[in-house]
């Protein structure tokens, strides 16, 4: 530890130049990070804040909740595993206000179970983030595809679909609005094997929206990428130095110093840089998290600090160690015969 300390104190101005590059990294992933996480709730908080279950959709609709339909028999076969089974219809649509000024909305409508709001007939209730946008609590809505109006009974937290606030309505709404009675997904905390019917976890159901898997799929590969570059940063630097030591390596051979001890010399370098440089990067994304504008999908939660934290270690010590085998190269007499450095 002493030497590791003591080569720090004298190129000092390499380990800053790595240790600010390792920081600028760790913000960008974690602000991506946030990113990602902020978006999948924008995108999707009405399927995700569900409990873990199973998802149910007919076989020929492919994966696409537009097309399914189920069926009577069917839904009398997941009543039969659950007696708080739920179904439930999601179509995208609008609202017209007072000032015949349209809003996107993602219409939900359900029945059974107590994971969505219960909506008499002629209410909406909506995602609270429409407060915003002038409504309130009585306040009438119209849409084209319904004669009568219908009165805003209350506001509910985090409730979105595909980037569009959630507006539960009664089942019968629904059915004057869209012409059809069956409902699109069934929803259980278990799990049944239903003729006819596709199982999906909550993952696999999030995958079946299509801006939700495309969008976190460019977020996630590009936050692999940082991580890879990482890893390559730390191999690169730690390689170079050792090459210029090579000799030193030699001749704190040959004075005794096992080569276990300089590898935790270069592991402690490398978790020194990691944490002095995580630690500022932290600060500012957290910083970024409670100053972010109530419209900016950026969310960060402390397992995402703590995976991120623990990565960029891993990755540490994976890129030293592999730039690091050189070290078994040094010879004692050749450094000796050179002199070392």
């Amino acid at each position: 530890m002493k030497m590791a300390w003591k080569e720090m104190k004298k190129f000092k101005l390499r380990y800053l130049i790595l240790g600010f590059i390792v920081f600028l990294i760790s913000i960008l992933t974690m602000s991506i990070s946030g990113l990602a996480n902020g978006l999948s709730d924008d995108n999707a908080s009405l399927i995700k804040h569900m409990p873990d279950g199973t998802f149910y959709m007919s076989e020929d609709a492919e994966d696409n909740y537009s097309f399914s339909a189920i069926e009577n028999e069917q839904e009398e076969a997941l009543a039969a595993t659950d007696e708080n089974y739920t179904l439930f219809s999601i179509q995208m649509g609008e609202i017209n206000n007072a000032d015949d000024k349209k809003f996107s909305t993602a219409f939900v409508t359900s029945d059974g179970g107590d994971y969505f709001p219960n909506v008499d007939e002629g209410e909406i209730i909506l995602d609270r983030s429409l407060e915003d946008e002038g409504f309130s609590v009585g306040d009438k809505v119209t849409n084209g595809l319904i004669e009568d109006d219908l009165t805003i009974t209350g506001f509910v937290d985090g409730q979105k679909f595909s980037h569009t606030e959630a507006g539960f309505i009664n089942k019968a709404d629904f059915q004057e609005m869209y012409r059809t009675d069956a409902f699109q997904v069934g929803f259980t905390e278990g799990e049944a094997d239903v003729e006819g019917l596709t199982n999906y976890s909550n993952s696999d159901f999030l995958n079946t929206i299509p801006s939700y898997s495309a969008e976190q799929m460019s977020l996630n590969m590009i936050i692999v990428f940082l991580y890879v570059i990482s890893a390559l940063l730390f191999a690169i630097f730690f390689y170079m130095i050792n090459v210029q030591k090579m000799s030193t390596f030699g001749i704190l051979k040959a004075i005794g110093v096992k080569q276990s001890s300089l590898f935790v010399m270069m592991w402690a370098q490398m978790l020194f840089i990691t944490v002095i440089s995580l630690i500022p990067a932290i600060a500012i994304s957290l910083i970024i998290n409670a100053v972010a504008p109530e419209g900016m999908p950026f969310f960060l939660p402390t397992e995402t600090i703590i995976f991120a934290v623990v990565a960029f270690i891993v990755i540490g010590f994976v890129g030293a160690t592999i730039s690091g085998l050189q070290i078994r190269k040094a010879e004692p007499m050749q450094a000796i015969n050179q002199g070392g450095m």
